[in-house]
């Protein structure tokens, strides 16, 4: 297994933008419960607390696959440094703004605006590996190692965020001000490496005679979103966001049903270890399937693991559970990741791997909030009962876009034949 990555991490400049992403990505999973718990304790009110995270999202949602098109057009550095500089000030003035009780509908627009700006940072640095790696195996590593990353800053950002956000000593705003420090270091580190920064694509205004004897050999590209693959795996990726959604207000649920409702971090820890290790092992190897194939097995997987959640007896039993469970899940984001980079065109990889990273944010919501309406109505059992009907619900999917899925570019693929 060291032999894989340390391959790859030998490339000059990869274990600095590497590091340099994992500390940027980290506001991803801390931004929004900053806000609700900040919110909240200022404001005395859920219900704020949900706007003001929720333009966040939304904004998120809207901004990066906007901002991916934009970096595959004109440069990493180019776009995203303003932007992550607009963003950081925007969180600054987010934190300000909570703490003088300023009007809700203020709060929502910083937000909206930090949001928006965030880009995807999970995107950019996968986009560097792809230019840097020329062999499909060690690129199914680093996109392996970025799923192992990404479960890193996940479990532990909520975490951090609480940590910081709930100690008496600290400022309940001590959660957005460490999103920003975060952003500001990591982004501006990343971005501040030109060596390992992917080469734009400008679109031609006009046809020389030589751009139309280079296109006349190759066709133009059409959407990132009229590949039939695209599609399929956006689609996946936003019922897998909603079973992520749903499975953390089950937990939530299950655990104060139990009496001790601070082990739902627990639980939820482990699902995330569970992750974490199947994505170092998924990818220290070239597995010998085809990436439609690894993608199904992983659905299945993950189904089949989600529909025994709500007949646990204990947290003990359900913990277990979910670690076994957890192990589908960084090999089935990465095979769909994968499936996206060998669709699109290079000039579209950054906007590509956003859109997927987008539905499975959009999924979260979705499924947090469908989740909740069931847990009020049976208790934990209907929760989980959501997660399985939404990994049951992939599984569907994928089925229904194999045909596309199978006609994704294959030859020389990260997974085999």
């Amino acid at each position: 297994m060291a032999t894989s990555y340390r391959t790859i991490l030998i490339h000059p400049g990869a274990r600095s933008f590497t590091s340099a992403g994992l500390i940027a990505r980290f506001p991803m999973s801390m931004v929004g419960i900053s806000t609700i718990l900040a919110v909240e304790e200022l404001y005395g009110s859920y219900t704020a607390a949900g706007l003001v995270s929720a333009a966040n999202f939304v904004a998120t949602a809207i901004g990066a696959p906007i901002l991916a098109r934009c970096v595959d057009r004109y440069g990493q550095s180019r776009v995203m440094l303003p932007a992550v500089l607009v963003s950081s000030l925007s969180l600054v003035g987010l934190a300000v703004a909570a703490a003088v009780h300023a009007h809700l509908g203020i709060l929502a627009a910083l937000s909206a605006l930090a949001g928006g700006l965030a880009g995807s940072m999970g995107s950019l640095v996968r986009a560097r590996w792809t230019a840097m790696l020329t062999r499909p195996e060690e690129v199914h590593a680093a996109f392996s190692l970025e799923a192992a990353l990404d479960e890193v800053a996940f479990i532990l950002g909520p975490v951090l965020a609480t940590a910081l956000c709930t100690t008496p000593f600290l400022p309940v705003i001590s959660g957005w001000v460490c999103c920003v420090v975060m952003q500001l270091v990591g982004g501006l580190w990343f971005l501040s490496q030109r060596a390992t920064e992917p080469a734009p694509h400008p679109t031609r205004p006009r046809r020389t005679a030589e751009a139309a004897e280079q296109s006349d050999q190759a066709a133009t590209h059409p959407p990132v979103m009229r590949y039939g693959a695209m599609v399929s795996i956006a689609i996946v990726f936003l019922i897998l966001g909603a079973l992520f959604g749903a499975n953390d207000v089950a937990a939530v649920a299950f655990a104060t049903e139990a009496g001790h409702k601070s082990a739902s971090g627990l639980v939820l820890a482990v699902w995330g270890v569970g992750s974490f290790a199947a994505a170092l092992l998924y990818g220290s190897r070239t597995w010998g399937w085809p990436l439609w194939k690894q993608l199904m097995a992983g659905l299945v997987g993950l189904a089949v693991g989600a529909s025994t959640f709500g007949f646990a007896p204990s947290l003990v039993v359900l913990s277990v559970l979910a670690l076994l469970t957890g192990l589908a899940i960084a090999p089935t984001l990465t095979s769909g990741n994968n499936i996206v980079q060998v669709t699109v065109a290079p000039s579209q990889l950054t906007e590509g791997l956003a859109w997927v990273s987008t539905a499975l944010n959009i999924g979260v919501s979705i499924g947090s909030l469908l989740a909740g309406q069931a847990t009020d109505a049976g208790g934990s059992r209907a929760g989980y009962l959501a997660v399985a009907a939404f990994a049951w619900g992939a599984v569907v999917v994928g089925v229904l876009g194999l045909p596309a899925l199978r006609r994704a570019r294959t030859s020389g693929s990260l997974g085999g034949h």
